[in-house]
């Protein structure tokens, strides 16, 4: 049996596109971040969703993750409320980020893998009329960053480097290859 140890819609999509049938459990664990270390944040976060379930399910193979986007060396989360949700696009208007995917792999009888994947998204130079027409069409609230770049993400972003799959939440590719390894 396989597990997404996740609420995401993003991450069950990918896996689904990625041809694995799998149960999807939400682990209940508190999430931690080091606002100046992305990386630890999604680590630590990937580790602690996946051992909850390892613990509840330890026949099962598991995957976790967690995602943040950095900018400026800090983390940046979902945003509270639309008007922060507005200030983070204005913030990132013209200028390059970071997404960080820590990944959280398990399989019965064997030590977790864990990884963290990063990507760079450069944003586009948005007006404030811009921001107000991509949130009519996009829900900035449940996404880190306040953005989707599967959604209408050509509105706002320039171009991107590393894993696109990453920037939505998961990079499937690493996944696939560490469940086929």
């Amino acid at each position: 049996m396989l597990i997404l140890a996740s609420a995401s819609p993003r991450r069950r999509d990918l896996l689904r596109k990625a041809g694995l049938k799998f149960h999807i459990v939400v682990p209940c664990v508190k999430e931690i971040e080091f606002k100046n270390n992305p990386r630890k944040t999604v680590f630590e976060n990937a580790k602690r969703k996946g051992m909850w379930c390892v613990k509840k399910y330890p026949h099962a193979w598991i995957i976790a993750a967690d995602t943040t986007v950095a900018f400026r060396g800090r983390c940046i989360s979902k945003p509270r409320s639309i008007a922060e949700a507005k200030k983070f696009l204005a913030a990132f208007s013209g200028k390059k980020q970071f997404v960080y995917t820590g990944i959280f792999i398990a399989s019965p009888d064997k030590k977790p893998i864990i990884k963290v994947v990063k990507s760079a998204v450069t944003f586009r130079k948005i007006s404030s009329t811009t921001i107000n027409a991509y949130f009519k069409k996009v829900n900035p609230l449940d996404k880190a960053g306040a953005y989707d770049i599967n959604q209408n993400g050509k509105q706002i972003i320039r171009s991107y480097s590393g894993s696109y799959s990453n920037i939505m939440g998961l990079p499937i590719e690493v996944v696939v290859n560490i469940l086929r390894k």
